[in-house]
């Protein structure tokens, strides 16, 4: 359903066009240090309406705090915060609720849902509930940064664009500072507005482009994790496909590293100058049998291209039974990458600071 975690539980509320959407966080010990300045500038970074290749709907993702957080730390109990819907268009949908979309979630929703699905800007489905995982993922972002676990993203390519790649062996600190503040974070800046005029141009096309976010973790003790079904893969994967338009993840050399020869994939041990155990490569992406190696985790998660495009699309009438066309409206992001960075972010932060309480 909408839970995650195991040691501290998330659970997200609320639908796009609701009167609000929200997080309850359970699990967190008291005292957990709760930096709503911090919480603001991450909900900044993914809040619709402020960029002119992102959405138009203008929400200004303020937190709320509701319960569990006394003078900025938690008290031992739930920890609820929402953010109140202040701008949505719910008369955008008033005409395809029998017309499911191509590649959204209408038709297998009204299957089960019937006639109580909210279709309104996607329901429980949008990319709206994104936020939510943001509020959790600030609190564990600030928390890891404190005993110096540090996670970073970047638009690692749209469409055909490519970023430069994060290095699989150095921690890059400066970097990743660097990254945290960006809107639209790249590493090569005119790799960046490549991108842009790529988004640009496919929504001038009344169409969209999807992308690609790498993420690398650094300061992870050695052996975090687990072997089977309770290793870092495992727990960040399920974590990254609760963000609705994720449909494909890969660590470190990943699907590329399957045409190597195990000469080339293996990541040979050496000792550092300050004799500490590392590897000469990465392939593995800091992860063995589950478990971190003690090299950066690095994985990248594919982002497709945003179903709502102003296009006509064939589709069916649930209500004739008979093929038709559907042309969208409302107000929809070109290319969901541009602001899936810092939810990536959140959502990698939680799921490893999670693993961490064990």
């Amino acid at each position: 359903m909408n839970t995650f975690g195991d040691n501290i539980k998330l659970c997200v509320f609320g639908q796009s066009h609701a009167a609000c959407i929200g997080v309850t966080i359970d699990g967190l010990p008291s005292g957990t240090q709760v930096d709503e300045e911090y919480v603001a500038k991450i909900m900044a970074l993914r809040a619709p309406g402020n960029s002119a290749i992102a959405t138009r709907r203008k929400e200004p993702d303020k937190v709320e705090f509701l319960s569990g957080v006394v003078d900025g730390k938690t008290v031992g109990t739930s920890v609820c915060a929402i953010i109140r819907n202040s701008d949505s268009h719910s008369s955008d949908y008033s005409g395809i609720f029998k017309k499911p979309r191509p590649s959204h979630a209408d038709f297998p929703a009204y299957v089960r849902y019937g006639e109580n699905f909210d279709l309104r800007g996607g329901g429980q489905f949008s990319g709206r509930l994104t936020a939510p995982i943001c509020i959790a993922g600030a609190i564990a972002l600030s928390n890891l940064e404190k005993i110096g676990v540090s996670v970073s993203c970047h638009v690692n390519s749209v469409g055909e664009v490519e970023d430069v790649p994060f290095s699989p062996t150095e921690d890059e600190k400066d970097l990743a500072e660097k990254l945290g503040g960006m809107a639209f974070p790249v590493i090569d800046e005119k790799a960046g507005e490549k991108m842009i005029e790529t988004i640009t141009k496919a929504s001038e096309q009344l169409d969209s482009v999807g992308g690609v976010i790498e993420c690398k973790i650094t300061g992870l003790p050695t052996g975090l994790g687990e072997p089977m079904f309770c290793g870092i893969e495992n727990v960040i994967s399920r974590m990254m496909f609760g963000i609705p338009a994720v449909k494909g993840i890969e660590f470190g050399a990943g699907f590329a590293g399957s045409k190597l020869r195990g000469s080339q994939y293996n990541d040979s041990y050496y000792y550092d100058e300050n004799g500490k155990v590392r590897t000469k490569t990465n392939n593995a992406g800091g992860i063995c049998a589950g478990m971190a190696t003690g090299m950066p985790v690095i994985f990248r998660v594919a982002i497709k291209p945003t179903p709502s495009i102003a296009k006509a699309q064939e589709t069916v009438d649930l209500a004739t039974c008979k093929n038709t066309v559907i042309e969208i409206k409302g107000r929809h992001d070109p290319c969901i990458a541009s602001r899936a960075s810092v939810v990536v972010r959140a959502a990698a932060a939680f799921a490893i600071y999670d693993l961490l309480q064990n």
